[in-house]
C-alpha cells in the first residue's frame, strides 16, 4: 500500500514560507511569500485569501519551492518575477538593470511637472537602466520625445523591450555609451539622471540582495559617491536649450554638494532641492 502524498494547501504553504523566510532574515516574509505564490498561480494576491484551503498541484509546489530557495539566497523578488511596478506602469527588470524604487518617482514627477506645456520638448535620460524614468515621463507628457544612454548593452535591450511593451518605441531613441558621449551634439529641454551614487566604502553595508545581486556599476559612485555628478554638472548644461534644466536623484546627504557642483557651471543660474515622502532631500534640479 503506497503512502498518501502530503497535502499542501495555499494557507499551509504560506504559513510555512512566512516562518522560513523569517528565520532566514528575509525582510518582508509574509509579503514575499504571497507575492511569489501569486506569481506561480498567476492570480491576484486576494485569490490566496479566498482560496485558503485549495491544495497545490505538484508542479505548482515545485515551482514555488524553487522561488523560495532563490529568495533565501538573496535574489530580489523583482528579479524572480521579472518585473516591477513603477509610476503605475509595469517594467521588465533583469539582473542587468537596477530595480526601480519609489524614491525615483520624485524625480519623474518633477520632470513631468516642468516639461508639461512645453511644445515639442525633448529630454535625455542618462544611465537609463530599465528605462523606468524616461518611459514614465513619456507616458505622462504627451508629445515629448526622449533619448537614453546606458553603458550596458544588456540594460539597453531591457529598456527597448519596455518601450515596445508600453507602446512608446516611436518616441524614443536608445544609445549605448559613456554618459553624454553619444548625444553630445544634441540639445534638450531637460537632462535627467539617477546615476550611481553609493560611496564605495558603503557598498559593503548594503543589503545582501542589493550588494550581491544588483549591478555594481549602477550602484558605485566612486570614493565619495559624486563621481558621476561631477561629470554631469560639467558637461550637461552645454546640451540644454534656453530655459532647460537638469534633474538628478541623489543619495542621503548629497543634495547640497550636488547643487554646489551644478552652480560651479556658469550656465546654471539657480538650483532647487526636492524632498521625498520621508523628508529626505532626494532630487536636485539645476536651471539654465
Amino acid at each position: 500500500m503506497t503512502e498518501k502524498a502530503e497535502i499542501w494547501t495555499i494557507g499551509r504553504i504560506l504559513k510555512w514560507t512566512e516562518q522560513y523566510f523569517g528565520n532566514k532574515g528575509v525582510e518582508s516574509p509574509r509579503l514575499d511569500a504571497e507575492v511569489l505564490l501569486s506569481h506561480v498561480l498567476e492570480k491576484e494576491r486576494i485569490y490566496l485569501y479566498v482560496h485558503f484551503d485549495q491544495p497545490l498541484e505538484a508542479s505548482e509546489l515545485a515551482a514555488y519551492k524553487g522561488l523560495i530557495q532563490q529568495r533565501v539566497n538573496h535574489v530580489p523578488v523583482a528579479y524572480l518575477l521579472g518585473q516591477k511596478e513603477f509610476m503605475g506602469l509595469t517594467f521588465k527588470v533583469t539582473p542587468a538593470t537596477l530595480i526601480p524604487r519609489p524614491d525615483t518617482e520624485i524625480l519623474v514627477q518633477a520632470a513631468v511637472e516642468r516639461l508639461r506645456g512645453r511644445e515639442n520638448c525633448s529630454f535625455a535620460d542618462i544611465g537609463t537602466g530599465s528605462g523606468a524614468i524616461c518611459l514614465s515621463v513619456l507616458s505622462f507628457v504627451p508629445g515629448s520625445r526622449a533619448v537614453t544612454v546606458d553603458i550596458s548593452p544588456e540594460a539597453r535591450t531591457v529598456a527597448e523591450e519596455n518601450a515596445a511593451n508600453l507602446g512608446l518605441a516611436d518616441r524614443i531613441e536608445f544609445f549605448t555609451g559613456d554618459l553624454l558621449e553619444p548625444v553630445k551634439d544634441r540639445k534638450f529641454s531637460a537632462i535627467l539622471s539617477n546615476p550611481p551614487y553609493i560611496p564605495e566604502k558603503d557598498i559593503e553595508g548594503l543589503q545582501a540582495e542589493v550588494r550581491c545581486k544588483e549591478p555594481y556599476g549602477a550602484l558605485s559612485g566612486g570614493a565619495d559617491g559624486l563621481d558621476f555628478y561631477r561629470r554631469l554638472c560639467s558637461e550637461a548644461p552645454a546640451l540644454l536649450e534656453d530655459n532647460g534644466f537638469m534633474a538628478f536623484e541623489v543619495g542621503i546627504g548629497q543634495a547640497a554638494k550636488v547643487a554646489e557642483l551644478a552652480l560651479e557651471n556658469p550656465l546654471i543660474k539657480r538650483t532647487e532641492i526636492l524632498k521625498d515622502l520621508a523628508g529626505i532631500e532626494r532630487v536636485v534640479i539645476a536651471y539654465m
